[in-house]
């Protein structure tokens, strides 16, 4: 039996590109930000430069609501703490953006409470059971972006 070659198969991927779609996960447990036509779905971790990048870019946005999952990962060791103490906050869209804006840098979070420690468990697995592994991963029009492809998001974008 011939085995398929990764060149083959990453071109394959490329032809039918991976999907998810909003109603396979539970969005009342995101922090949503925005009011927009435009629905984006993201898994983030507050650390992660290109994450910040993505910040920028959606932040100037007034086409898109984002629907925004946060899931830290190992290698930035403030990131749990920062996420906890977002989804702690009564307004999460606000600590969102100050924190992803730079404020809880150097600094430690205060007022972090059981439910946001929950709420992030919540969304470490959301992000598990859809399969997302790598910081930032998008969701537009139900086509998966992983990373900050520009080119991509664009092209979904108006």
């Amino acid at each position: 039996m011939k085995l398929l070659s990764p060149l083959f198969l990453l071109f394959l991927l490329a032809l039918n590109p991976l999907t998810l779609h909003a109603a396979d996960l539970d969005l009342d447990k995101a922090i949503k930000v925005g009011s927009g036509k435009i629905m984006v779905i993201e898994f983030t971790d507050p650390d992660c430069p290109y994450c910040r990048k993505a910040e920028e870019f959606f932040g100037k946005r007034t086409d898109v609501t984002r629907y925004i999952f946060l899931v830290p990962l190992p290698m930035h060791p403030d990131a749990p703490a920062k996420a906890q103490y977002i989804l702690s906050a009564a307004d999460g869209a606000k600590a969102y953006t100050a924190v992803m804006g730079g404020s809880l840098d150097r600094k430690k979070p205060e007022g972090i409470t059981e439910q946001g420690k929950q709420r992030l468990a919540e969304h470490e697995q959301i992000a598990k059971n859809a399969k997302v592994g790598g910081m930032p991963t998008f969701i537009i029009s139900g086509i998966i972006i992983e990373g900050l492809d520009m080119n991509r998001i664009n092209k979904l974008l108006p």
